[in-house]
């Protein structure tokens, strides 16, 4: 791997660590505005939470789909795969903690996002190198307008589950 590349992906961990840890509150600061809450979570429902990593992880992908030139074009087709993970990580590991414990806790619930960004970067770098088919990469990236749309849809249209609501 391309020195290069592997500070690309350790930069976009970063970026994602801080930017989603500050747009936790971003929504609050704006006052509550609806184009912010879009983005950003507008109240604690795990579904809410889990832009905190999307969308940071949304922009350093199109960041590194703008430069690809220089980059690794494995980099940019794996690095779809690698936001639908964290994305998802989210509400699995807090279901799964949570279930075992029968509650939640405070710090368990942040950790999820820093777990989440950690594994699906790591998982970028490990693979990001070895995947030589790109035969689904358009897939992939239908499916991140699709999370866009339905992140953005339903921070006002919210559906009655679970994963909606605000944990007790």
């Amino acid at each position: 791997m391309k020195k290069s590349n592997f500070i690309c992906i350790i930069v976009c961990a970063i970026f994602v660590a801080l930017l989603g840890t500050l747009g936790h509150f971003f929504y609050e600061w704006s006052g509550n505005n609806p184009y912010v809450g879009m983005f950003f979570p507008v109240n604690e429902s795990i579904w809410e939470h889990m832009k905190l990593f999307f969308f940071p992880a949304l922009i350093c992908y199109l960041v590194l789909c703008f430069l690809k030139k220089d980059i690794n074009p494995e980099l940019v087709y794996t690095f779809p795969k690698a936001i639908l993970l964290g994305t998802f990580l989210i509400p699995v590991l807090f279901y799964s903690y949570s279930g075992i414990l029968g509650y939640n806790i405070s710090f368990l619930d942040i950790s999820t996002f820093y777990i989440s960004d950690l594994i699906s970067f790591i998982y970028l770098y490990k693979f990001a190198m070895s995947e030589k088919n790109t035969d689904y990469s358009y897939t992939f990236n239908i499916s991140l307008l699709v999370c866009a749309f339905m992140f953005i849809y339903f921070t006002n249209n919210p559906p009655t589950l679970g994963i909606f609501a605000i944990p007790l």
